[in-house]
């Protein structure tokens, strides 16, 4: 192509007045978020959960909606069909180009989704995760259920308690990179290895259910074959705990070989109440309520994600921010006959 000289007198002081109008903009960007201009009213904030055919963040949508009624805001929940931190990505960017305050975000891979993240932060949205954390450098806040050592050692007590403290047990997770899963996971590898309150339990192996109800008990049903001596599973996912016990139920293997893990309390009652499965659970709409409440703080610099920081949760209380930005929620219960119905979900 040819340019005449006409052409390109005219593109210098174009260029110049183009690179005038968007130096601003780019100067926003390259701030920090902690920079970037406090809100001075209740944002919208987006809900980006694992899922979106899993009811626990349905169900953590409602506690959303219950603060966002109480404070003002509004609050939308957006997710893949695939529980992939690659598949979290296009929601990140569509979200950002939607105006959003704040992204609210449980994590399926905690770096695969870190780059999108901080793109957002650049451009002026908070970011905190909720239930399954992110790349620290790429959120503020981790509202977090409860203390993830403390999660993976009561689903160990659980599983001694069910087998009488021996024999063979498994654990069925969601997917490889899920970072709460694999943090409990950690913790009852280490103290099987390191007390001796559980020298009679035997780990045999880690499998995967990806997040999928047929997959779950296409492993359950794998992990009976492979381990004849198995008496127990621990399920860390709330797809996959009803999942298994269900596979067992039709095989006729319920009660036979123990569950344990995180699920709903109510999808597990049955289970529960016959003594087949127990469940360590929280309130799961109090964990959408905090995230609310945490994230309109945030955007109206209320806080700024320090530790020692607190902020207000309305009907919850006050909260005090910890290391690396951690807010947990509170203890979690292991649900036995008598206290289920102190759980809606």
């Amino acid at each position: 192509m040819i340019v005449s000289n006409r052409s390109v007198r005219w593109a210098a002081p174009v260029a110049l007045l183009a690179l005038a109008l968007v130096t601003p903009a780019a100067q926003a960007q390259s701030e920090s978020p902690s920079d970037l201009a406090c809100a001075t009213e209740p944002v919208s904030v987006a809900e980006l959960p694992k899922l979106d055919t899993d009811p626990y963040f349905q169900t953590a949508f409602e506690g959303m909606q219950e603060a966002a009624a109480e404070i003002g805001g509004s609050v939308t929940k957006q997710a893949p069909s695939q529980a992939t931190g690659d598949a979290q990505v296009p929601f990140i960017n569509n979200l950002v180009s939607q105006g959003v305050g704040v992204i609210a975000i449980a994590g399926n891979d905690p770096n695969a989704v870190a780059p999108a993240l901080k793109q957002a932060q650049a451009a002026g949205v908070k970011v905190i995760s909720f239930d399954s954390d992110v790349a620290t450098d790429a959120r503020t806040l981790f509202i977090n259920q409860a203390d993830l050592s403390v999660l993976g050692d009561l689903m160990l007590q659980s599983m001694n308690d069910l087998l009488g403290g021996e024999g063979q047990f498994a654990i069925l997770s969601s997917t490889p990179t899920a970072t709460n899963q694999n943090a409990w996971i950690a913790a009852i590898e280490d103290h099987l290895a390191n007390d001796p309150t559980y020298a009679g339990l035997e780990l045999v192996t880690v499998v995967y259910g990806q997040e999928s109800e047929q997959v779950n008990q296409q492993q359950t049903r794998a992990l009976v074959a492979a381990y004849p001596d198995l008496k127990g599973i621990i399920v860390p996912a709330g797809i996959g705990l009803p999942a298994a016990a269900r596979a067992l139920q039709e095989d006729g293997l319920i009660g036979e070989i123990k569950l344990t893990g995180l699920a709903p309390a109510s999808i597990m009652r049955q289970y529960i109440l016959d003594g087949s499965a127990q469940d360590i659970w929280w309130n799961v709409p109090d964990l959408g309520y905090l995230t609310y409440y945490a994230a309109q703080a945030l955007a109206q610099c209320e806080i700024t994600g320090a530790e020692g920081e607190t902020f207000e949760a309305g009907r919850l209380g006050t909260y005090t921010i910890g290391p690396d930005g951690l807010v947990l929620l509170g203890p979690a219960t292991v649900v036995t006959p008598e206290n289920i119905d102190s759980f809606p979900f």
